[in-house]
């Protein structure tokens, strides 16, 4: 019996010298720790997760409305859809949240090698910007899209056509991609040389068309994928995936709950991208920036004529916004506000060192790019945001972003920015901005061709040419 047989034999049996043995029994012990401890991790955070989403389901129900709001600012009610406190209000004891938070960072920072906060350290823009513009002049050499074609006559040309007049609204993102594409030297006639296949339908025109409405959205899609796979070959090389449409509304994450499969195919290139529902792939999709269309150049403003430390107004659509409002709504130097202003818009955001972002209904809102234009560094308060550009810019080096938990404790975070790192931030706000905006005809590094840069980072390396059996399935 060979030397290995021998062993093998000795395990069978469980014959092990005592050194043998010692090993084994110390592994078993260590693997069995190691196990509980990554158990424990995962326990830990999903849970929480879970929470979030089931609380914030529970508490979106029952908010209340925008004329009680002043109601509610100053007194105790459990707000906090993050945390499960057993009926403590957690916005009670800011210090416990900063010590909690502290501790927090602490241990992943050690267990996983994580960071959180310290600008100084986030000075560059970009990840790395030399990569990002070899790839980019790649991307603008090659990229080619073909796009579904449709005419004027077709019943659904509002929705399936860019439109002819000026884009407003909130919204006002995916039909500007639509123009700008079109007027791109992305476009092919060609299917064979195309690398991405555009579906050209827009959500928010179809939200508002009778027709279909918001229930009939998910209906309108399949029906349009069965169109096109019984017209045209393209759809059944991949089954999808080299197809891709735009939303901006956040109706668009139910498009495809009719076409499950093609769901999980099809690239999607949202403003609502958030990591908690499964509608939504990082690795597959895309983030866009909800802006809201200006004219003219953007304005700049010093850094001295800036008085006010933060600023935010808005509807109150969720349990993070009535948190901020409730602790900072009476504060004279956070200026947080629901409902209409008296004053412009414009003039707050010029007037302020930082704005602020929360999440509403969903993670996106425009006021980042409003910020950006305005030249105002952005506050992130939206978990689970999937940025846009995220992996191309660095938001560290032109933003603040904030854990919900961490409301209590806003100002102190911002006051212990000092005016060299936030100098450092709004000069790269100021610098990232070009990408936050859009133009038609579109410009380089504008919001459309970054998010063409996008797409094509998700393009598939293998082209498949059509073959005369192709032209008839």
């Amino acid at each position: 019996m060979g030397k290995s047989s021998s062993f093998l034999y000795q395990v069978s049996q469980h014959r092990f010298p005592a050194a043998l043995k010692g090993f084994f029994y110390f592994l078993h012990v260590s693997l069995a720790l190691t196990t509980l401890l990554v158990i424990f991790i995962y326990i830990s955070t999903t849970g929480n997760v879970t929470n979030d989403h089931a609380q914030t389901t529970l508490y979106l129900q029952t908010l209340p409305s925008t004329s009680s709001i002043s109601s509610l600012i100053g007194q105790t009610i459990p707000i906090v859809p993050f945390e499960n406190n057993d009926n403590d209000d957690l916005f009670a004891d800011p210090s416990r949240i900063a010590r909690m938070t502290r501790a927090n960072q602490w241990f992943l920072g050690n267990l996983f090698g994580l960071t959180n906060g310290n600008y100084t350290d986030n000075q560059e823009a970009y990840h790395d910007g030399d990569l990002f513009l070899q790839d980019y002049k790649q991307m603008n050499k090659s990229l080619k899209i073909y796009v579904y074609p449709h005419s004027k006559d077709d019943p659904f040309a509002n929705v399936l056509l860019p439109p002819d007049s000026d884009i407003k609204g909130n919204f006002a993102s995916e039909l500007l991609f639509k123009k700008a594409l079109m007027k791109s030297h992305f476009i092919t006639k060609d299917p064979n040389e195309a690398d991405l296949f555009y579906m050209p339908f827009s959500i928010s025109p179809m939200r508002t068309d009778p027709r279909i409405d918001v229930d009939g959205i998910p209906g309108f899609v399949k029906n349009y994928i069965s169109n096109i796979t019984r017209k045209y070959p393209y759809w059944n090389r991949t089954g999808g995936a080299d197809h891709f449409y735009v939303a901006c509304h956040s109706i668009g994450k139910i498009a495809f709950d009719k076409a499950f499969v093609a769901r999980l195919n099809v690239i999607q290139l949202v403003c609502s991208s958030t990591y908690f529902p499964s509608s939504y792939l990082p690795h597959k999709d895309a983030s866009m920036p909800q802006v809201w269309p200006r004219q003219g150049d953007p304005p700049n403003l010093l850094t001295s004529q800036r008085k006010r430390l933060a600023f935010f107004a808005g509807a109150v659509n969720s349990p993070v916004r009535i948190a901020l409002l409730k602790v900072w709504a009476n504060d004279t130097e956070i200026f947080a506000h629901f409902g209409r202003l008296q004053t412009p818009y414009s003039e707050q955001l010029l007037g302020s060192k930082f704005c602020i972002h929360v999440k509403g209904f969903e993670v996106n809102t425009a006021r980042v790019a409003d910020a950006l234009y305005y030249g105002c560094v952005p506050i992130i308060l939206a978990n689970h945001y999937d940025l846009p550009f995220t992996d191309i810019l660095n938001w560290k080096s032109f933003s603040v972003i904030v854990h919900h938990i961490d409301i209590p404790v806003l100002k102190k975070i911002l006051q212990g920015i000092s005016n060299d790192e936030y100098s450092m931030l709004q000069s790269n706000a100021l610098r990232v901005r070009k990408h936050f905006q859009w133009n038609v005809p579109p410009i380089d590094f504008d919001a459309f061709h970054m998010s063409m840069y996008e797409l094509w980072k998700r393009r598939s390396v293998v082209r498949v040419k059509l073959t005369p059996s192709m032209e008839f399935m």
